[in-house]
């Protein structure tokens, strides 16, 4: 038999409770349930699998010829945020002992005092799990941004980013919301699971980067489209598991508000996928699965800070909107001449903002109390009168977006003007892949054929006796190479006379006739 009281399963009481309980002496077990801690271990292995979802994802949207160094900048931004949320992160974006609203202090750093004791999210779970949980929000939110460097950045200089960013951004931005100390938590903001720190802090950021970084060569971004959509789908599934336990787990526990926020998720996040793709199906007249998987992912951001807050026919309506309106952000990126490859502002930037204004409107009490804990407690939306509520949500989405936006503007700045950590990598590296630059290896053997020409090519004639002398760039089979390295415009090299989109097909045609199993991007 469950408990039947609002609140904890037990008040705490345990002895050293300073410095998070003391296990020599008592069982620190004793003040919680089994079942929401093993809900919540659960939910954090289904959120640390986004991450390579993230990479999937972001690898079948890039290029082929850049499509494993996507997966390892996800991965290795992972570990990344791994050292620094032991190191100092969980510190400062939870420690209860600051009381300047903004960022905690430095007293829970290398995990001190993080044990036993009820965690400052919940009564429901022990605090050493609670910062285990909210790791890997962290890593979830970097591996979000580093989709910022696609096809053109440098990967070292990003993981040096990651750390920085994650310090001096997302602690700050967690802060404002979910320590029991953080100014918008005390003004009364609603935000589940992230629209702040995870949403608009990754989509903000991302823009930052992206716009620091500069923008890709025009001459490859002629007749671009995703490389591999089965992975980008693989990847859109792993998010959409690990996010059932995003915003379920937010719950802090196995109850009824954990069940409420994974229906909530779904039902947002599949009207969001009809709605995109009804709307790219009205200039195509084709069906996308790119458009599905997008729709969705956008539902999912939307669904984040306000699936444990708002009612399942809200969540329908935010799904609609959301689908719509993530889906005509994507032109942002070209009126404002900022390269987002992966979109990352459009849906998750604008779709967080919309959660957050949701729980504005449509949020209610009793979704709240239903984890058993907070009955009572919050006030619901516009549905149930709280009118200022959502001027309260707005003013919070003005503050992230500003500090996030400016904050990561003036990291990537400063860490660009470092020797040896400029963000962007070269012209040719830039053709040739950043795979090929950045990693060695590749996630298609095609490219390791295609590294010595001679290998693919025909010999037409004797072998010279001191090996080929084939230019670098055409030994990868496109035209663009040996021009760019040799600083050549395409009009003053010979068989490529070409202008605009109506010369890309002509090498798009000339490639396909080398390897018909290859389609140039």
């Amino acid at each position: 038999m469950s408990y039947s009281w609002v609140g904890p399963p037990a008040s705490f009481n345990g002895t050293n409770a300073a410095e998070g309980g003391d296990s020599n002496t008592e069982n620190l077990n004793q003040w919680f349930q089994s079942g929401d801690q093993a809900y919540i271990i659960i939910a954090s292995a289904m959120v640390l699998l986004m991450v390579p979802g993230l990479g999937f994802l972001y690898s079948g949207l890039a290029r082929r010829k850049s499509a494993l160094s996507m997966i390892w900048a996800c991965m290795a931004s992972c570990s990344v945020i791994t050292f620094q949320w032991y190191f100092w992160g969980y510190s400062l974006a939870f420690s209860q002992y600051a009381t300047n609203g903004f960022i905690g202090d430095l007293q829970k750093f290398g995990l001190m005092k993080t044990l036993g004791a009820p965690s400052p999210g919940s009564p429901l779970i022990p605090d050493l799990l609670y910062a285990f949980y909210q790791m890997q929000f962290c890593a979830v939110t970097a591996a979000i941004v580093v989709g910022a460097c696609a096809e053109r950045g440098r990967l070292i200089p990003m993981m040096v980013f990651i750390f920085v960013w994650a310090t001096i951004v997302y602690c700050p931005m967690a802060c404002w919301p979910w320590n029991i100390n953080g100014w918008a938590f005390k003004w009364g903001v609603l935000d589940y699971a992230g629209g702040g720190p995870v949403e608009i802090g990754s989509g903000l950021s991302a823009l930052a980067y992206s716009w620091v970084l500069g923008r890709r060569q025009e001459k490859m971004m002629l007749n671009f489209r995703p490389h591999n959509v089965s992975l980008i789908t693989l990847g859109t599934i792993l998010l959409w598991f690990g996010w059932l336990g995003f915003n379920g787990g937010s719950a802090f526990g196995a109850n009824l508000r954990a069940t409420m926020a994974c229906w909530n998720s779904n039902l947002t996040a599949m009207f969001g996928a009809i709605s995109w793709v009804l709307l790219d199906w009205r200039l195509a007249r084709k069906w996308s699965m790119v458009g599905w998987c997008s729709g969705a992912i956008s539902g999912l951001v939307a669904a984040t800070p306000a699936s444990g807050f708002i009612t399942p026919w809200g969540s329908v309506v935010l799904g609609i909107v959301t689908g719509i309106v993530c889906n005509f952000s994507t032109k942002v990126k070209y009126w404002i001449r900022i390269d987002d490859a992966m979109d990352v502002f459009a849906e998750h930037g604008v779709a967080g903002m919309l959660g957050l204004l949701a729980n504005g409107i449509f949020g209610a009490a009793y979704i709240i109390g239903l984890d058993g804990v907070n009955t009572g407690l919050f006030p619901g939306g516009w549905i149930e009168h709280n009118y200022k509520q959502l001027y309260m949500q707005f003013a919070y989405i003005c503050a992230g977006t500003g500090y996030a936006f400016v904050m990561s503007a003036l990291i990537a700045f400063v860490i660009d003007k470092i020797p040896g950590l400029h963000l962007r990598a070269s012209e040719e590296a830039e053709l040739l892949g950043m795979d090929d630059d950045q990693l060695g290896e590749f996630a298609y053997d095609y490219v390791e054929v295609r590294r010595d020409y001679l290998a693919w090519t025909p010999a037409k004639g004797e072998m010279p006796e001191e090996g080929h002398n084939i230019p670098q760039g055409e030994r990868h089979g496109i035209p663009q190479h040996s021009q760019m390295l040799e600083g050549k415009e395409p009009s003053e090299t010979s068989g490529t006379e070409h202008t605009g989109i109506a010369g890309d097909r002509h090498a798009v045609a000339a490639e396909e006739k080398r390897d018909p199993g290859h389609s140039a991007v």
